[in-house]
């Protein structure tokens, strides 16, 4: 397997184009965080969320993973449960991703209900930038809003509201790992996913 100087490459699999951008840096702050420096993270591969739960469309995905030039010793696909429980789609989504994937380690995490979420459990982390107000607060259970890009809107200054594709990857970002784990369980499995992804490397 070819690779990036040497470096392990972590292949991510989104279905956003703001995730393309989002999630690798949100990963290299993970790794950052685990002290494996040394991992590199990959452009995503993009499927389409409505897509993605038919048969095939996984697997493929997962090929074009395992094909990148740099390499990939391992893949981790983050997509929003919106109305599905991710507890029932995860472990489907897990079984197909292990049988295409042979020996590669490979991790599923379902976004509750979107990769927002994050930011709107740790909103008080995010006071002053790309517009939320110095006086946002995390709700109660921030996984439990049907709307989060809309929630996020309504806590920035007048005029602004929240445009996925310029402020999800700034988010990303700035956002409160701890904080967001301690509120959101999805982001918490999203962080011992990636711990046992980097264990398997």
């Amino acid at each position: 397997m070819s690779h990036m100087q040497g470096s392990p490459v972590i292949v991510p699999i989104v279905e956003g184009h703001a995730e393309v951008a989002a999630l690798p840096i949100l990963m290299r702050r993970l790794v950052a965080q685990l002290e494996r420096y040394e991992i590199h993270i990959a452009r995503p591969v993009r499927v389409k969320r409505y897509q993605v739960v038919r048969p095939g469309e996984l697997e493929r995905a997962l090929t074009l993973a395992q094909r990148r030039p740099e390499g990939c010793d391992a893949v981790l696909c983050l997509l929003d449960a919106d109305d599905d429980c991710p507890k029932e789609l995860a472990p489907r989504l897990i079984d197909r991703a292990q049988s295409a994937s042979a020996d590669l380690p490979v991790a599923v995490v379902l976004a509750k209900s979107e990769f927002e979420a994050w930011f709107v459990g740790s909103l008080e982390s995010l006071r002053g930038v790309r517009g939320i107000t110095e006086i946002a607060m995390a709700p109660e259970q921030p996984e439990a809003i049907r709307d989060a890009k809309g929630y996020l809107s309504h806590q920035m200054i007048p005029g602004r509201r929240y445009v996925e594709v310029d402020d999800q990857p700034a988010l990303a970002k700035h956002f409160d790992l701890a904080l967001a784990r301690h509120r959101c369980p999805s982001f918490d499995k999203l962080f011992r996913d990636v711990q046992t992804l980097l264990q398997a490397i």
